[in-house]
């Protein structure tokens, strides 16, 4: 397309309070909104429903499998965490990588560590150490005020109990220290090349609708967008496109889901996350073992 979508995340500010570990230049964070307020400001033809930026003003792209091993040299943290789902999962060292501001220099002593692990295979395997090293002391469970902070950020339209049962059986975050980390999947190359384009198409919006239903198929209820195959006389899938609703239930449970539908050429589809906020909706599963 010539064009590769994205999110601003920091910009160049003599006075910004993030300082690169490799350049040593300052930089500032952006909010969601500061961030197109600020390129409808400078760079205008950058703004579309995300950020569009041509491939010809790309200077470099930052790898997360390639910079790992640079941080794992740098922080204690990130190195214990890596060799524990290396020497537990045997994932491939080229499968995970690490995202958010550890990647691209900007973080601090209080900066989260966001990892990314590439194939589903390995995720879920990496989602099983988490939980054993958990229950070994290896790593610590998040305590109730980073889960606090979490739900504030969040701002679902769950309560904080209902948030909290769902957020605990997923397996994709804990402490390290006293610092917050997560794992996020991301398809590797043979699940790339297996997307079908018509689960993307653009669909109709045919109005707000709130369902019940079995979840068939939640095998790549961790993908962005989160997707959900039901059993529903008028819907076939469940997309999430916020964060907040991946992994929220699995093959065989029953979820409830409030959404927009969305009526394709194949399918009609409810579509969670249609908003940054996603207010007025959500999944949340009904099944007894959440």
């Amino acid at each position: 397309t010539g064009e590769v979508k994205c999110l601003l995340r920091y910009i160049p500010d003599e006075c910004g309070t993030r300082v690169s570990n490799r350049s040593g230049r300052r930089y500032r964070k952006l909010d969601f909104n500061e961030a197109y307020e600020f390129l409808r400001q400078h760079r205008p033809l950058y703004v579309g429903d995300v950020h569009h930026v041509p491939e010809r003003d790309i200077k470099e792209v930052l790898r997360p499998e390639a910079w790992l091993p640079t941080v794992v040299e740098t922080d204690d943290r990130v190195a214990r965490i890596y060799e524990l789902l290396r020497s537990r999962s045997y994932i491939p060292a080229d499968k995970i990588g690490i995202t958010g501001s550890f990647l691209c220099g900007l973080n601090t002593p209080h900066s989260d560590i966001d990892l990314v692990i590439y194939g589903l295979e390995n995720f879920n395997r990496a989602r099983e150490v988490v939980a054993s090293a958990k229950e070994e002391g290896i790593i610590r469970d998040i305590d109730d005020d980073t889960w606090r902070q979490i739900y504030r950020k969040r701002n679902p339209e769950l309560s904080y109990e209902e948030f909290i049962k769902h957020e605990k059986r997923k397996n994709n975050r804990g402490m390290i220290d006293d610092t917050y980390f997560d794992i996020l999947y991301s398809r590797d190359w043979t699940e790339l090349a297996l997307l079908d384009p018509m689960d993307y198409e653009p669909g109709q919006r045919m109005g707000y609708l709130q369902i019940k239903a079995e979840v068939k198929d939640a095998s790549f209820s961790f993908d962005n967008p989160a997707i959900y195959r039901i059993e529903h006389p008028e819907i076939d899938k469940v997309l999430s496109f916020t964060h907040t609703y991946v992994g929220q239930a699995q093959e065989g449970e029953w979820i409830e889901a409030r959404g927009m539908v969305e009526k394709t050429t194949h399918e009609t589809r409810l579509v969670v996350g249609t908003t940054r906020e996603a207010k007025g909706e959500w999944i949340r599963c009904l099944s007894t073992r959440t």
